[in-house]
């Protein structure tokens, strides 16, 4: 019997996820403004065959963390597309705002792109989370939690009824007069809560290539109900197995209420991986990036995730008691990953920290090829996840490991194909058993 076959993308942030990552002496830091070093993360990353490389998105910059650590560089649409043309395969995925973008201006970029790309694009809509963000688009705020998921799911809607409104295939080029067929474009005429749209979109969007794929990361209750109806990939949250359990039963059980693929959307946890031909290497790894970070930086970032002030916590001592979920008024995903760190572990304050160095609390793996391909088929035969977003806490290092010893044994074990069999990002999503 064939076996379910692993999903990867890569989530490119900065020189690694590690918030130390830059002060190592052989980081990339120097080069993060340069094209060079962002195709020699695509290509390397479509070298090891991954379905995508994902870029996530913030409309805001805070002077004083990028003082401490490299944040947003490039705007995620312009990047890829740049990419676009030095990559074949390999899918490209940008975060899109739904509380910054018009309908019209994100599906006219997206499916330029998706023609340029030759069906190689994703969509991650997310509401965005700072009120500093707001700031820079004529808010003094964002809107509450609630209406911005409400403008989220209209947004989706619009996005799909724009790209169905002009196909390719109504194009004619007759040269005797008729370059389309008009009554192949139609308008949508949408009227919403949020938004006012006629159409069609003035950009054709190919039956060949379809759609860009949409992506969701929902944490909360509106989120997880916004990924479960639209969503074919999910960017989920989960510190360890039993969470990426959880996580996907519920959203497996909420999609099967709309009518979509049995399956369910796929569901892509962040992952931290720490690879060394030896446990020992693997170890030291890790240990020479958690030795680079302030303490200072990662009690702010601690504080930025509870929303609570950190600063005269001692270090050595358990983490105090936090507010429930239910009562937490921010980013609830981050979150609820502290709280499940915390029964888990029942860390001192310093060793929260170091769980949240690398990737904010999503799953960390630290061991050999094998060890680490071992618990890779435990999440992919438990139905914990489908895949991950591979975060690697040092670029491009941490990557060409995984690339280099972990993709090669999961090939070995028939988890992992051994060379693409479409060439859009839709049919990588497809390939394997069960999807």
């Amino acid at each position: 019997m064939s076996l379910k076959q692993l999903h990867l993308n890569l989530f490119s942030y900065g020189v690694g996820h590690h918030q130390a990552a830059w002060r190592h002496r052989s980081s990339a830091a120097e080069r993060l403004g340069t094209l060079d070093y962002h195709i020699e993360l695509a290509q390397l990353a479509e070298r090891g065959l991954f379905d995508a490389v994902f870029f996530a998105d913030g409309q805001s910059l805070d002077p004083r963390r990028a003082a401490e650590s490299p944040s947003w560089f490039f705007e995620p649409l312009t990047l890829l597309t740049a990419l676009s043309q030095h990559t074949r395969r390999i899918g490209l995925i940008s975060t899109v705002s739904s509380s910054f973008y018009s309908p019209f201006h994100a599906a006219r970029l997206l499916a330029s792109l998706q023609q340029l790309s030759g069906g190689r694009v994703g969509v991650n809509v997310v509401t965005s989370m700072f009120d500093s963000e707001a700031q820079n688009h004529s808010m003094s705020a964002l809107p509450e939690h609630a209406q911005r998921y409400a403008r989220a799911d209209e947004f989706i809607r619009v996005l799909s009824e724009l790209w169905a409104s002009w196909p390719m295939e109504s194009l004619q080029v007759d040269r005797e007069g008729h370059f389309m067929d008009p009554s192949g474009a139609r308008a949508i005429a949408h009227r919403g809560e949020h938004f006012a749209v006629n159409g069609p979109l003035n950009v054709p969007v190919s039956h060949e290539y379809g759609p860009p794929v949409i992506f969701q990361a929902g944490a909360s209750e509106p989120g997880r109900e916004m990924a479960a109806r639209y969503a074919e990939g999910i960017y989920a949250v989960a510190a360890d197995h039993q969470m990426g359990v959880e996580y996907a039963s519920d959203l497996r059980r909420r999609s099967s209420r709309y009518d979509r693929d049995p399956q369910g959307p796929l569901i892509m946890p962040g992952l931290v991986c720490y690879v060394g031909r030896s446990m020992g290497e693997a170890h030291t790894k890790k240990r020479a990036l958690d030795q680079l970070l302030p303490v200072e930086q990662g009690l702010r970032q601690l504080a930025l995730f509870t929303q609570q002030d950190v600063s005269d916590w001692d270090l050595d001592e358990p983490v105090p008691p936090l507010p429930p979920l239910a009562d937490f008024t921010g980013p609830k995903g981050r979150y609820a990953t502290i709280l499940r760190l915390i029964e888990m572990h029942r860390p001192t304050v310093r060793e929260l920290l170091g769980f949240l160095a690398a990737g904010g609390g999503h799953c960390t793996m630290i061991g050999t090829p094998q060890s680490i391909a071992d618990e890779i088929e435990l999440w992919l035969d438990t139905g914990a996840a489908d895949g991950f977003n591979l975060m690697p806490p040092s670029l491009p290092e941490g990557l060409r490991d995984f690339v280099d010893l972990v993709v090669p044994e999961l090939q070995r074990r028939g988890r992992f194909r051994t060379g693409y069999q479409g060439s859009t990002l839709r049919s990588h999503l497809a390939q394997g058993y069960g999807r």
